[in-house]
């Protein structure tokens, strides 16, 4: 049996496949509050029933430079894993604590992780490149990551096998839209772009996040509050929710149907944060064969991929698909062939 476990602040997800990787097993919840976390996952790990588990895989979203590709975990890896911490705080304290649950329970069983980074670690320079002072840019390892790239991976190989062409010759544009936003442009089977950058903030307007925001209204920021707090105002107290108040989707859809105009104006800017960068990667692939849509808001809201797809002259010729992202599934994948 395969274990996958998937942690977040907000969510504990897991799977159990068999060696063919069907689906034996699963299990997702909400933890409330980060307090909570390690309770709720002890509790969820308990009902695995702990079967005969071969090898375990752990979602970690950060790997850095050193983690370019799914790695046994060690005592010196978490070690490393520590480190990145600090470019991902909301994601890999959680993905940390997992491991080492696991490790308590499931006694000498091979784990690995498995990163969202890894997809986007070949990106073009000309792309992962700030434009910054080569000696901070070195010193202190800023550039453009990427995230959510195990789910752009999984999503944009399974178009290819809806369209029955071949990967590596596909020019594809996937779109992750859930609580955490991002898009990729992938050209013959390699992301040559991506819109979340050094951290999971960058890029798409998102429920909580800014996405997008002059450097300067983050420096003047930090001149009225801590850096902690401006932390959570850029992570949690924005994006839907600091337009409209709603920081659920569902929800400003449904102030969207009490015609409220904050939420109409909230919606409003996150379908444009997605229209542009859609044009921007069609401009950089060099036209689009599909334009794929996945994540709670984009393979779950017929009514917003309609409007980011309704006017965009460029796509009438383009596929457009809806597929159902797996991380676990994909990971799964990744780990069964180590």
């Amino acid at each position: 049996m395969i274990f996958v476990l998937n942690c977040g602040s907000q969510s504990i997800k897991w799977k159990i496949f068999t060696k063919d990787l069907k689906l034996e097993k699963e299990g997702s919840v909400c933890v409330p509050h980060p307090s909570q976390f390690e309770e709720i996952l002890e509790s969820e790990l308990k009902k695995t029933g702990n079967p005969d588990i071969k090898i375990i895989g752990h979602r970690v979203v950060h790997g850095g430079t050193k983690f370019r590709a799914p790695v046994r975990i060690t005592r010196e890896n978490i070690g490393e894993l520590e480190k990145l911490c600090r470019f991902a705080p909301l994601h890999n304290p959680y993905n940390i604590k997992g491991i080492e649950e696991c490790q308590k329970i499931f006694v000498n069983i091979p784990q690995f992780a498995v990163f969202d980074t890894e997809f986007f670690a070949d990106l073009p320079e000309k792309a992962y490149l700030y434009a910054l002072p080569e000696k901070i840019t070195d010193e202190f390892g800023y550039r453009r990551y990427g995230f959510q790239g195990t789910s752009h991976e999984f999503v944009a190989k399974k178009a290819s096998e809806k369209l029955g062409r071949p990967f590596n010759e596909l020019k594809i544009i996937t779109c992750h839209l859930g609580g955490g936003a991002s898009l990729a442009a992938i050209k013959n089977g390699k992301a040559i772009d991506t819109s979340m950058g050094f951290t999971p903030l960058e890029g798409l307007m998102m429920t909580t996040r800014t996405g997008n925001v002059d450097p300067g209204i983050v420096l003047d920021l930090a001149k009225h509050f801590t850096i902690s707090r401006v932390e959570d105002i850029l992570n949690k107290e924005s994006g839907l929710k600091g337009i409209c108040g709603a920081g659920e989707m569902l929800s400003v859809l449904k102030l969207v149907d009490e015609k409220n105009k904050k939420a109409v104006l909230a919606l409003d800017m996150f379908v444009y944060s997605i229209q542009k960068y859609i044009g921007a990667y069609y401009a950089v692939l060099g036209g689009c064969d599909a334009v794929v849509f996945t994540g709670s808001i984009g393979s779950g809201s017929e009514k917003i991929r309609e409007m980011i797809c309704g006017d965009l002259e460029i796509l009438k010729n383009t596929e457009i698909l809806t597929i159902k992202t797996d991380e676990e599934l994909a990971i799964a994948e990744k780990i069964s062939k180590l």
